[in-house]
């Protein structure tokens, strides 16, 4: 029986209640059919997809085409699951009416809500997509389309001046309509605060057990994207290597002349096959 997706009123309501939810971050139809089949409630369609999918170094190379082109995928495979598309680099950030129509061509697409990376800066972009009827996860902490302004990939709000930094902006970014916000690397401690003090869901990535949800990529679940793993990942599987060992089988296989045997082929008539020779 499929799942019946779960609505924006229904997230928050768990933020009430103390329930969690998941969201995963996949990018394609094979892995969405699966996620809908799962007890997951959320994908994230992330511009993650620039390093895992791509093989980029980041995520700012990640076109709006791109966006739009895995969104559509992932929910022709998860039709029954809530999606987050990611606005990718400079899809948003050069102005207000910019940003109202890519956070559409989202929507239409088929995502359900748009993801918002940034700090105080990008707040007046939030609200004007909020304003134009879409609705907003916002994305604070680490933001990996700007992480080179700040010397890489490194856990945010450690001191007090940058942890307070980042509250007033979870807090600007309830008051600018976001529905959620993500908080990604930052202390466990911080992210407990932050979420006492927003009324809006609160998504732990690499924050902490005390958030509304929790969000990880599917692949460092599996354990195929190894070119490395983050602190807050846990893997529940080994993938890679037994993808890896499936090749090679077959690889040896056909060298041994092992495969493909009779039952792998297709056969013909004899009559028919005679009139050949």
């Amino acid at each position: 029986m499929s799942k019946k997706k779960v609505t924006i009123p229904e997230l928050q309501e768990m933020k009430k209640t103390g329930k969690k939810f998941k969201m995963i971050t996949v990018y394609d139809y094979p892995f969405a059919r699966i996620v809908d089949s799962s007890n997951l409630e959320v994908i994230l369609v992330g511009d993650s997809l620039g390093m895992v999918i791509q093989g980029h170094d980041g995520t700012v190379p990640v076109e709006m085409d791109d966006m739009l082109y895995h969104v559509k995928a992932v929910r022709r495979g998860a039709p029954n699951t809530f999606i987050v598309g990611d606005m990718p680099f400079m899809s948003y950030q050069v102005s207000r009416k910019e940003a109202i129509r890519n956070a559409g061509r989202l929507l239409k697409a088929g995502a359900d809500c748009v993801k918002m990376e940034g700090d105080m800066r990008v707040v007046d972009k939030v609200a004007a997509v909020v304003g134009a009827g879409v609705p907003v996860v916002a994305h604070i902490g680490l933001t990996p389309q700007t992480a080179a302004m700040f010397g890489g990939f490194k856990v945010q709000g450690k001191s007090a001046e940058a942890a307070e930094s980042l509250l007033l902006q979870a807090l600007a970014m309830e008051k600018a309509g976001a529905f959620a916000i993500v908080l990604e690397c930052i202390p466990a401690a911080l992210a407990k605060i932050i979420d006492e003090r927003l009324s809006i869901c609160t998504i732990s990535c690499g924050a902490g057990p005390h958030a509304t949800a929790q969000n990880l990529n599917a692949y460092d679940v599996l354990g195929i994207f190894d070119k490395f793993v983050p602190k807050f990942v846990k893997q529940y599987g080994q993938l890679g290597g037994q993808i890896l060992e499936a090749f090679n089988q077959w690889g040896r296989e056909t060298d041994e002349g092992l495969y493909p045997e009779a039952k792998h082929c297709f056969t013909m008539n004899e009559e028919d096959l005679k009139r050949l020779y």
